[in-house]
């Protein structure tokens, strides 16, 4: 039964990214830990993988209907998928299993990643439901200060890399907010993004650790067919209006996720 449920959860998972251009890690991590116990490094790493290639198909759609900036995407992933390779490949693999003990709590590897996971959450959802200065963003031109980019993209991929997420949830915001990118363009754009610097981070993973390719492959292509969903519901809903559903989605789960670690 929990396999079904996570295969649904695959479904949705692709409907997020298609919807949203973020989002996939969200639930693809959760799904891992909580309803497939699958332990929290091993379920970033998978997530790597499911949101990379699901993204990539997402990312060829828009290229080809012309909904993506390329430049912006090319100058942000490069040091984005460098970062992230680094941190999964090295500095993973580097961190002790226990962090700290505070009297009888112990902050361990785990928890560490998934606490982290839901911080990250909630900065990024509040730039989206706060921040008024996204709602002009197109209508005073792309920002093109490649220093800022280039930096952004390098501080995204260590992020993601230690939570092991895509990153759409961070880069869509940092898209719209300082490159002044359209919410749509943004989701189209970060697609490419998160495929690139997702799947050469699970590579850093490949050679770390053991891969259940069967179960892998089949939850990725199940994914793959919910982002062409999202991708065609996404046509339907006006910038303004994704980007406060993108910022409380991904509040909800941050909340979730830290109920769950700290209180369950």
């Amino acid at each position: 039964m929990e396999l079904i449920l996570g295969y649904i959860g695959a479904l949705v998972v692709g409907i997020t990214l298609g919807l949203l251009g973020g989002g996939g890690s969200i639930l693809s991590v959760p799904i891992f830990v909580y309803l497939l116990g699958i332990n929290p490094v091993t379920a970033t790493g998978y997530s790597l993988f499911v949101v990379g290639a699901t993204s990539l198909v997402g990312a060829l759609r828009n290229i080809k209907t012309g909904n993506a900036n390329i430049k912006v995407a090319v100058v942000f992933a490069i040091p984005s998928f460098i970062a992230v390779y680094l941190t999964r490949r090295y500095l993973i693999p580097s961190v002790p299993p226990e962090l700290f003990t505070v009297g009888n709590f112990a902050m361990t590897k785990d928890l560490g990643i998934m606490l982290l996971f839901a911080v990250i959450m909630l900065m990024a959802s509040f730039s989206m439901i706060k921040n008024k200065k996204a709602s002009t963003a197109g209508q005073e031109g792309i920002k093109f200060n490649y220093p800022v980019i280039l930096l952004e993209g390098a501080i995204v991929g260590v992020l993601t890399g230690c939570v092991g997420a895509g990153g759409g949830f961070l880069i869509v915001p940092v898209l719209v907010l300082f490159i002044n990118l359209p919410m749509k363009q943004a989701v189209a754009t970060s697609l490419i993004i998160v495929a690139a610097k997702s799947l050469i981070g699970f590579i850093g993973d490949v050679q770390t650790m053991q891969i259940d390719w069967v179960f892998l492959l089949c939850f990725t292509a199940i994914s793959m067919v919910g982002i062409l969903i999202g991708i065609y519901l996404n046509k339907f809903i006006d910038d303004k209006r994704l980007k406060k559903m993108f910022g409380w989605f991904v509040l909800i789960m941050a909340i979730y996720i830290i109920i769950k670690e700290l209180f369950i």
